[in-house]
């Protein structure tokens, strides 16, 4: 939906079940034509599509495209964003760190992203810019020596600077604007702004220029340009809260290095404060939230430095002695505390206070993807839980 005419603002449909066409489409129909009508009932209401490879795959046969285009127009609704992180089944199945498969050293991550931009073109209404979510390049612990990861960084740097290629070239074919949103996270090989500033200035920069300069008879300063045209961050507020960043210091950082932040997701995470007066029951509160399907990394600072675990299990097991942790699991959003834990909602009060000076992205998903698997005191129904989201939104807009 349009937000005085500058943001468009949905949810991530990541929720809803999506291996193939038939049952995200399904899905779409089930979900979206309700959640329309009680949050925007006269205006049209944007959808931030997830399709999995083999849904995005199966859009491009027969009919598929055409039959969507057309249910989108009768349901006044519209495609603006769509997340190209997961690439395969998301639901229903164990995921853990298989959500990074294939990373960006891959053909096939390149190929899939490539073809979801088309579609996306022919998704996105004139005069309306779009994005795609993706991984942050790889996972960290499939790279065991710095030589790996210099190595993922390059190839993964090798693969978006084709990305960018298409999209320059779709801009100068049609007018369309797209940009393709890197997201950081915990354990991926991009965690931090400042991590993500080098990438561009070590990796993504040089890559370019030696690939475009030619190619496209643009110097140095103009490959620059249009790197950070096309290739833009995904701020997941969850995420950047777990690696303890704020996000007034992140945006100045990006702003600084001329990064552009091409959509923001508006998520929480779990806070967990120690205070040694409820602490057993804390760490019993927040056993229910270890399940089989996600990571769920636990952040840590210590003397500035965040400190990771790589799953909410690890830290379970030790119960040792901490302030704060805070833990990857994407909690409701208008939920402040859960009986003695929190959540990072802070955040996005606060990020929602620095668009108000700044508007740095004009695209806010709402990333709430864990309601399956959620402790059964915080489920209710699903339409009811994600139109609860998008008026708590509006409302602190």
């Amino acid at each position: 939906m349009f937000i005085d005419n500058t943001l468009h603002l949905s949810y991530c449909t990541n929720i809803h079940p999506g291996q193939d066409w038939e049952s995200t489409f399904n899905s779409l129909k089930e979900y979206v034509p309700g959640i329309k009508n009680s949050v925007s009932p006269e205006a049209p209401f944007g959808i931030g599509l997830r399709l999995s490879n083999k849904a995005s795959e199966e859009l491009e046969l027969g009919n598929s495209m055409e039959d969507f285009q057309n249910w989108l127009k009768d349901n006044h609704l519209y495609i603006f964003t769509m997340n190209g992180f997961p690439y395969g089944n998301f639901h229903d199945e164990r995921v853990k760190d298989d959500v990074h498969k294939p990373d960006w050293t891959t053909k096939e991550r390149l190929i899939y992203t490539q073809r979801l931009f088309r579609q996306l073109a022919a998704l996105v209404p004139k005069g309306i810019s779009g994005g795609i979510s993706t991984s942050p390049i790889s996972y960290k612990y499939w790279h065991n020596t710095d030589e790996d990861k210099q190595n993922a960084f390059a190839k993964g740097a090798e693969h978006m600077i084709l990305v960018a290629q298409q999209l320059y070239e779709l801009e100068q074919d049609s007018g369309t604007y797209l940009h393709l949103d890197i997201e950081p996270e915990p354990d991926g090989l991009l965690e931090n702004s400042d991590e993500v500033i080098s990438f561009y200035s070590d990796y993504l920069i040089p890559t370019g220029i030696a690939m475009l300069g030619e190619s496209l008879h643009l110097d140095g300063p103009e490959v620059d340009k249009l790197i950070k045209r096309y290739i833009t961050v995904c701020y997941d507020i969850c995420h950047f809260s777990l690696a303890y960043e704020e996000p007034e210091d992140t945006f100045g950082k990006f702003k600084s290095a001329d990064i552009k932040t091409g959509k923001i997701q508006v998520s929480a995470a779990l806070k967990i404060l120690f205070t040694g007066k409820d602490d057993d029951e804390i760490w019993d509160l927040l056993a229910q939230f270890n399940e089989p399907t996600y990571l769920h990394q636990v952040t840590e600072k210590v003397d500035s430095k965040v400190k990771t675990y790589n799953d909410l299990p690890q830290v379970l097991e030790q119960r040792n002695s901490y302030d704060e942790l805070r833990a990857h699991f994407h909690v409701p959003i208008f939920l402040e505390q859960f009986g003695p834990l929190y959540s990072t909602q802070d955040h996005i009060l606060k990020t929602l206070s620095y668009l108000k000076s700044d508007p740095v992205s004009e695209h806010l998903e709402i990333e709430t993807y864990t309601w399956d698997v959620l402790p059964k005191d915080l489920k209710e129904d699903l339409s009811v839980s994600i139109t609860r989201e998008i008026k708590w939104l509006k409302d602190h807009l």
